[in-house]
């Protein structure tokens, strides 16, 4: 409607506009004629002339008027949509000169998600990121904010910078890439500077998109009895992230291995309030992503065959993987890769690289058999390398509750030992956190009495279990050796 006001009272002014040039100049010539012998000089002429440009101008912009109503629309268009920018303009004001002298740049990333294989879940939590980027309007008109910041978490070489490259590619801003380690330094203080110089740089050039990669380096959990250097950088890192909202067009990614170190102040609302777990690729996706890095390569290699073969793999080793069998390929003065290259190169990483975990099918088979149990009694989604099972989060949990996270730590264990006649030495990890937990039930809530006794009754109470659903047990061991994934349905 306001749109349409502004439309008539443009039209009403050029009307005006004309009939003032041609009264204007109708009195103007009457003048002339009357007057005509006392004249002197031009100044009537250019006088005459002023009036008929007025009157070509006003017919022009008569002519010209949709033209005329489009732009004056754009400029009110513009001024609407630019409140997000002159909250950027705002907060650009109040970053100090001082900041911005920094060696600290932006790159462009020109990585799409495209590029990116097997991410089809990590890209829809995503997807919310790259859009508000985009359409912020969108968003800030239902008065909606998002996450300052995401956490990716996963083991080493899953590929979380280059989903976080990704997305600023996606979204087709300006990419600010530090490690956890560049904040760490000798002299006191430059740590925070280097923070407040990051987030400057990053806030004059909103939208962008921080990436702090290994984050746990600085965001280690604070002791309290010190403040060192690194507590100091810290201590600014959460200050930064409080001192812009949600529609300030910076959007912080962090990627760590260790979130069970990082401080609480960074995973509370507000901060790192977004976590994506980014696990190493199943089946599916060890298919996509050699497909994707074998593109455009002359070769005759079996997929079906290398994708059952590399169990374990991370993204950023099969890349290594296909690369070697390239450069083996390369020096054999050959131009067709073939399964030869790849043996070579996988016998490089399996002994090269000790902590892989490249399974053979005795393997692969006792480790389903150990994420089966788990998936069995948890009764929830569980991937072949998963390092943990859902455990019930409850505020005040329960006695029952506790020995359901217990029994969910320990189900591997037991049901290998019940299939295979035999224990085996897996994940340590479960194991110690059964036994925190059963701690934490003896000595700090009083609800038992004894920590082995406890954990000696729910064992007890799991053998049987798994034993009388041993055939089932089988079942989703074998569909965990097929897609390396048991799901919900398959339960």
């Amino acid at each position: 409607m306001s749109q349409d006001s502004n439309n008539k009272n443009l039209e009403k002014n050029f009307k005006l506009m004309a009939m003032s040039a041609v009264i204007l100049l109708i009195l103007f010539v009457y003048t002339i004629y009357k007057s005509g012998t006392h004249i002197v000089g031009n100044s009537y002429y250019i006088g005459i002339g002023f009036l008929f440009i007025l009157l070509f101008l006003a017919l022009y912009l008569k002519i010209k008027q949709e033209k005329v109503k489009a732009f004056f629309n754009r400029n009110k268009k513009n001024k609407e949509t630019s409140a997000f920018d002159n909250e950027l303009t705002k907060s650009k004001a109040t970053i100090s000169n001082e900041d911005l002298n920094s060696n600290i740049q932006a790159v462009t990333s020109n990585v799409t998600f495209k590029d990116v294989a097997g991410i089809n879940e990590i890209k829809e939590e995503l997807e919310e990121v790259v859009d508000f980027l985009n359409n912020p309007k969108k968003y800030l008109e239902q008065g909606v904010k998002l996450p300052k910041g995401v956490l990716l978490v996963g083991p080493p070489g899953v590929g979380k910078t280059l989903i976080a490259r990704a997305v600023a590619g996606e979204a087709d801003v300006p990419f600010f890439y530090q490690s956890g380690a560049s904040f760490v330094q000798i002299y006191v203080g430059m740590g925070a500077k280097r923070v407040r110089e990051l987030f400057a740089k990053a806030k004059q050039s909103a939208p962008a998109i921080i990436f702090i990669d290994e984050i746990d380096a600085v965001g280690k959990a604070r002791s309290g009895k010190s403040n060192d250097e690194r507590e100091s950088t810290l201590n600014e890192l959460l200050t930064q992230m409080d001192g812009f909202d949600g529609d300030s067009g910076v959007i912080v990614i962090a990627a760590t291995n260790k979130i069970e170190v990082l401080d609480d102040a960074l995973l509370r609302a507000g901060r790192f309030d977004r976590r994506v777990h980014v696990g190493l690729p199943n089946i599916n996706d060890r298919k996509k992503i050699l497909e994707l890095y074998l593109t455009g390569k002359n070769h005759e290699i079996n997929i079906e065959r290398l994708v059952n073969e590399t169990a374990g793999f991370s993204s950023a080793t099969l890349a290594t993987l296909i690369n070697e069998a390239l450069l083996n390929m390369i020096k054999n003065n050959k131009r067709i890769l073939n399964n030869d290259d790849i043996l070579i190169a996988k016998n490089k990483l399996e002994f090269g690289k000790k902590q892989l975990k490249i399974l053979d099918n005795r393997q692969k088979e006792i480790l389903s058999i150990y994420q089966a149990s788990k998936a069995f009694i948890s009764k929830t989604k569980v991937a072949l390398f998963d390092e943990s099972v859902q455990k019930l989060n409850s505020t005040y949990p329960s006695y029952a509750e506790l020995c359901e996270n217990i029994r969910r730590d320990l189900a591997g264990f037991i049901g290998v030992e019940v299939i295979e006649k035999e224990k085996y030495a897996i994940n340590h990890e479960d194991l110690e956190s059964a036994s925190k937990t059963a701690h934490d039930i003896v000595n700090k809530y009083k609800m038992a009495n004894s920590v082995e006794e406890l954990l000696t009754d729910i064992k007890n109470n799991l053998r049987s279990e798994l034993s009388q659903n041993s055939q089932e047990i089988n079942r989703l061991k074998n569909i965990m050796i097929k897609n390396e994934v048991i799901t919900k349905d398959d339960i």
